[in-house]
């Protein structure tokens, strides 16, 4: 049976960012999270990890679509 909660740890592993820039996403509301337990440890729904990517990627098509350029460019 697959976990439905992933800690940020995992989740900052998925994306290939750090533990910071996934508490980031979370604090920020980008990324819905709970608190779970007596410490109060973040969890994601793994449902809500999957629509985050889905909605970056839409941004991202949005983004070079309206720009016409490459996201990972150097600018001038």
């Amino acid at each position: 049976m697959p976990r439905r909660f992933i800690p940020l740890t995992e989740v900052s592993e998925i994306l290939d960012i750090s533990a910071a820039q996934a508490y980031a996403l979370v604090r920020s509301g980008d990324l819905p999270a709970i608190k779970v337990g007596g410490r109060g440890q973040w969890r994601v729904e793994t449902s809500e990890l999957e629509s985050y990517i889905q909605r970056m990627y839409a941004e991202t098509r949005e983004f070079v679509s309206t720009r016409g350029e490459d996201p990972e460019a150097p600018r001038a």
